[in-house]
Order: structure tokens, then sequence, then C-alpha cells
């Protein structure tokens, strides 16, 4: 059994291409990618929210899963780097494109929920947690990934996901579950109502 996905989205090589050409190393890895579109994929019409744009492999995942009814809010505070991930992506009606801080937009969105929230970025996973989960629908997932040790953590870094991680797995209102697998992960699922 091989774990490599088999089928990348179609814009992927490009994608990764820009990313090269842009210097950016922190794009989603291959198998988290494969876990996000086969999430986005289970939910079909489904409202889908990735903090942390990057430059775009994890939103082009996220879309390649999704039905044509299914809709994607990706926020990330590098123009820069988001710009990348707009000139390939933006042609898709099922994507919107926030510039900005997540931290920031966590806070001043309300009254939304989304049936998977993909946290990418430190807003909504280190800050801003309970934000990002009051976000997530009943029977929605909540995901977040690169929770494996990394030669370039600061010190404190590490102590940042232990906290967070006993954090999550002692919430009564989710049920999680971690992956130590790709970039390490943990899966929670919203139980109950909101």
């Amino acid at each position: 059994m091989n774990d490599t996905p088999s089928r990348l989205p179609p814009v992927f090589p490009a994608l990764r291409t820009a990313a090269r050409a842009a210097g950016f190393t922190r794009s989603c890895e291959e198998r988290t990618g494969a876990l996000l579109a086969a999430l986005a994929a289970a939910r079909p019409g489904g409202r889908v929210l990735e903090l942390g744009t990057g430059v775009g492999e994890g939103t082009a995942w996220l879309l390649d899963g999704m039905d044509g009814a299914a809709r994607l809010v990706t926020v990330e505070r590098d123009e820069t780097v988001q710009a990348v991930a707009r000139e390939h992506l933006a042609s898709d009606p099922r994507v919107s494109f926030v510039a900005g801080d997540a931290g920031a937009w966590l806070e001043d969105v309300d009254g939304e929920s989304f049936d998977l929230v993909f946290a990418d970025t430190w807003p909504g996973k280190f800050t801003h947690l309970e934000r990002a989960l009051r976000l997530v629908a009943p029977g929605g997932t909540y995901l977040i990934d690169d929770l494996d040790p990394q030669p370039d953590w600061p010190e404190e870094h590490a102590d940042a996901v232990r906290r967070l991680l006993a954090d999550l797995e002692e919430r009564k209102d989710f049920r999680s579950v971690r992956l130590a697998w790709a970039s390490g992960l943990l899966m929670a699922v919203r139980v109950g109502g909101p």
C-alpha cells in the first residue's frame, strides 16, 4: 500500500512551479491535500473555510474535491503570496479570496458556519481557536496540519503544539483524532448542536 496521492489537481504542477519561483516553502503537503479533497467531496454543496491560502496548493486540493454547489472562502495575510493562488484559481466561481489577517477576519465574521475548516496558519490554530471552532457546523470537520516538529520551529512552538492538542482532545463539543501522518494532523468533528 502506498499513501502517495495518485491523482493531483490539474493546476497542481503550475502551482508547485510558482511556489518554487516565489521561494514559498510552506505549501500543503500532498497527502494532506488528498485528505482535504476527500473531506470536501464528503460535503456536497458544502461551505469550506481555509485559513492560510499560501500560493493555493491546499486551495486547489479543496476545489478538486468540491462539487459544483460547494463554496470555499480562503484567507491569506500575504497578498503577494495569495496573488499566485488568485492567478491560477480565481476563475473558479466556487472560491472567494480574502486578503487580510486571518485573526482579524475571525474576529469580524459573524453568523456563518462551515462544513469544513482547514486552519493552515497560526490564527484559527494557535490563536483565535475558539473563534475558528465556533464556525464549524454541527457534524462539520476542523483539520489542522504541521504538528510534527520541524527544524526551523522556534523553541516555544513545541509547547504551543502540546497545549493545542491537549485543549482539542479535552473538548466535549468535538471528537478528535491525531494522525501521525503527512506533516502531523489533527482532525476534529463537532458533535451535538452549535
